[in-house]
């Protein structure tokens, strides 16, 4: 099985009718996709309340990709602003996914290292104690480092995966130095495997320092011959694992729900049409005060 589905659900334009408010969004893009990826969680881990609500907002088999809390994967250099120990940062994280987990929601919990987590002992063993913490909860593993995946660690890093109950999130992104990894279509787990398209802007991907980097730095368009690479990696991916979870994150300049479509329907699927969109209303000046 294939699912396909975006990062985030706030800012994909054209999904949405004209007027739809922004506490209406999840309901109307369920309505498109069948899973998505929660980036709130990345920049602060999310209330139960909050959870339980998402989770009745969206249809019975829908789910959530939940992304891990920045200060579990390093992005915060080691300050914890909000916990003041590693296990109270994971309680936390635990109770947050409980009502997803109730509600047979949770797809599982993505950890997204930085670029600066190479491949060292030292990080090998973060990564065991973070799936020791995970405990049975399904957590996906994305690298942003190539060491990781150089001919001579590629091998290892993909046995130590599968060792450790690690399930792959295979990347499409820009192939811009160290910060980078290249695609590496191949299964870790017999259940589910992770895809996120990140798009290839090489010009964009390592400008983080730049003001406006959020803007620019997902900003790309597959084109058809580019998803159709995609569709055949993803039905050999599909007879490795028994799903494959594709997320669209190239969204800085509104592609990934148009792409996501049109990679539905090589695929066999039917989605759902955009609503038409609502022109802009005329301005035909200051109205006239009639007076006869």
């Amino acid at each position: 099985m294939i699912q396909i589905g975006l990062t985030g659900w706030g800012d994909h334009d054209d999904l949405y009718p004209t007027g739809t408010k922004a506490n209406q969004k999840l309901s109307v893009y369920g309505s498109h996709f069948p899973v998505v990826e929660m980036d709130s969680s990345f920049y602060a881990v999310q209330p139960t309340d909050r959870m339980t609500r998402w989770a009745a907002e969206t249809p019975d088999s829908f789910s959530f990709l939940v992304k891990a809390y920045q200060g579990m994967t390093g992005h915060t250099r080691g300050k914890q602003p909000y916990f003041k120990t590693i296990d109270a940062m994971y309680e936390a994280l635990h109770a947050s996914i409980q009502p997803l987990r109730e509600a047979g929601k949770l797809k599982a919990v993505l950890f997204q290292y930085p670029p600066w987590f190479d491949c060292t002992r030292e990080n090998v063993a973060v990564l065991r104690d973070t799936k020791k913490r995970m405990g049975e909860v399904p957590s996906v593993l994305e690298f942003r480092h190539q060491s990781w995946f150089t001919p001579d660690f590629r091998k290892q890093t993909l046995a130590f995966m599968r060792e450790e109950g690690w399930i792959h999130s295979v990347c499409d992104e820009p192939q811009a130095g160290p910060g980078s990894v290249p695609i590496v279509p191949l299964a870790t787990d017999g259940n589910l495997t992770v895809v996120r398209l990140h798009g290839r802007n090489i010009s964009g991907w390592n400008q983080s320092s730049a003001p406006n980097w959020r803007e620019v730095r997902y900003l790309y368009r597959y084109n058809e011959q580019e998803l159709t690479e995609w569709r055949d990696r993803l039905l050999e991916l599909e007879q490795q694992s028994r799903e494959v979870c594709v997320i669209f994150n190239n969204n800085s300049g509104g592609d990934a729900a148009a792409n996501a479509k049109q990679l539905m329907t090589m695929l066999g699927m039917d989605p759902k049409p955009f609503p038409p969109r609502k022109p802009p209303e005329e301005d035909n000046g200051p109205e006239q005060l009639e007076l006869f």
